[in-house]
């Protein structure tokens, strides 16, 4: 395949790549704190409107953490290939407002799960174009570091959420635990907004726009995604995320409903345990992955492994402890610094890298559209699962993370340092 004209990177960050940067990643701030907003609000949703654990395990498997985006993501992610990532990013968060204002003002379980479903669908469109903008500006030896700093915003959605939860578990009574719900996820309706006027400044990729001229690029790029170099990339990213996603969707939805239907710990320490995760994600994030995922080939692959294994061993041991608040507070903290550096993170960086400009998008959409459909089919299952207790749960649970852990660091492709244009001329 023909490669792009080479986009000169400058050789350090400017003021202006890390403020797009943040507008960038105001699309995982948004993912993940509607993900555990409606986590968090599970349980009062399920009081309020009498939801079975079926309807339950529905309403989960069509939002934001699963169907619902997948769709987004895959119609969203080729249309920031054939239109623009302008166009997608632009207008995606209004319609992510309208439906996290549905679910804000639910008075039934169908309008509740009409305004998840939006959200699903606008915030998996934003998240592969946004993205895709970044690593199209990012110098070329500091993807990792800007990608990495589009996670913190994915990390702090849910710490807001989450103390916003504690503060309205503490100082509400229980019979106006829904109204809290209510304002956590009103808060999430005016951070779109913001965020939406603040991104009409944002201008096109000047990588796309460069391809977007190219007819032997334009006219390749529909069917060359499923052959040769693309395709084992996308098997490899599909691979990678889908079986840590299982795990981190677990975490993030259904923590603090399966801490309090085992009576590990009542709702204010559930979510406590739970953001304390997030927190220690962010940690590990700003000291050890942006400062050195753009290392060489050897130190990633390093911090692969070693967030691998951590990983691992945070849910084996949920198979063997008895499951009490010190063992969450161990497994929910191990894995959170494991996921830091062998979980999306990494995804994020190695999907701009691996993909030619014109199919970057298409191909993180298609990946993290699959493995969100899996999710929710897992999803649907998981609140049956708890009520027999944690140990299915976790042993499956163990598995995806060890098949994402071992296919992460034996297949690994070299490309750290290297410019997206020669990635690209290599590949192909």
């Amino acid at each position: 395949m023909s490669s792009t004209a080479p986009v000169p990177a400058p050789p350090v960050i400017t003021r202006q790549q890390w403020k797009w940067s943040a507008l960038a990643g105001m699309a995982s701030y948004l993912d993940a704190g509607s993900i555990v907003g409606l986590g968090v609000g599970m349980v009062n949703f399920k009081k309020a409107f009498a939801l079975s654990n079926g309807e339950v395990g529905f309403l989960a498997a069509i939002g934001p953490n699963a169907i619902g985006c997948a769709v987004g993501a895959i119609v969203g992610g080729w249309l920031g290939d054939k239109l623009g990532r302008k166009r997608i990013y632009q207008f995606d968060l209004i319609v992510y407002a309208i439906g996290i204002l549905l679910a804000a003002f639910a008075v039934n379980s169908t309008m509740l799960m009409i305004g998840t479903i939006i959200v699903g669908l606008a915030v998996g469109a934003d998240v592969p174009t946004s993205l895709a903008l970044v690593g199209e500006f990012a110098p070329d030896k500091a993807r990792g570091k800007l990608l990495g700093f589009t996670q913190i915003a994915w990390c702090l959605g849910p710490v807001v959420v989450f103390v916003m939860a504690a503060l309205f578990g503490t100082f509400l009574s229980p019979e106006h635990q829904l109204l809290g719900t209510r304002i956590v996820l009103l808060h999430l309706f005016v951070v779109a907004l913001v965020t939406w006027a603040l991104r009409q400044g944002l201008t096109e990729s000047a990588r796309w726009k460069e391809a977007a001229t190219s007819t032997t690029v334009v006219r390749q790029r529909i069917g060359a995604l499923f052959s040769g170099q693309n395709l084992r990339a996308l098997i490899w990213t599909a691979a990678i995320y889908l079986f840590w996603n299982l795990a981190a969707g677990t975490a993030g939805l259904f923590n603090p409903y399966i801490i309090e239907t085992l009576k590990a710990g009542g709702p204010v320490a559930s979510v406590l345990l739970s953001c304390s995760g997030f927190v220690i994600a962010m940690v590990v994030t700003v000291l050890v992955f942006m400062p050195h995922s753009d290392g060489s080939y050897k130190t990633r692959r390093l911090m692969w492994g070693i967030g691998a294994i951590v990983q691992v061993t945070a849910y084996a041991i949920l198979l063997f402890l008895p499951f009490s608040i010190p063992v969450v507070l161990a497994n929910i903290l191990l894995f959170s610094a494991g996921g830091a550096l062998a979980g999306e993170a990494f995804y994020k960086v190695f999907s701009q890298e691996l993909f030619p400009t014109m199919l970057r998008s298409t191909a993180q959409g298609i990946t993290f559209g699959v493995a969100r459909v899996i999710l929710g089919v897992w999803s649907f299952f998981v609140p049956m699962l708890a009520e027999k207790g944690i140990g299915q749960i976790a042993g499956l649970l163990t598995l995806f993370l060890a098949i994402s852990g071992g296919v992460g660091f034996f297949f690994m492709p070299d490309t750290s340092g290297k410019s997206l244009e020669q990635i690209e001329a290599e590949r192909s």
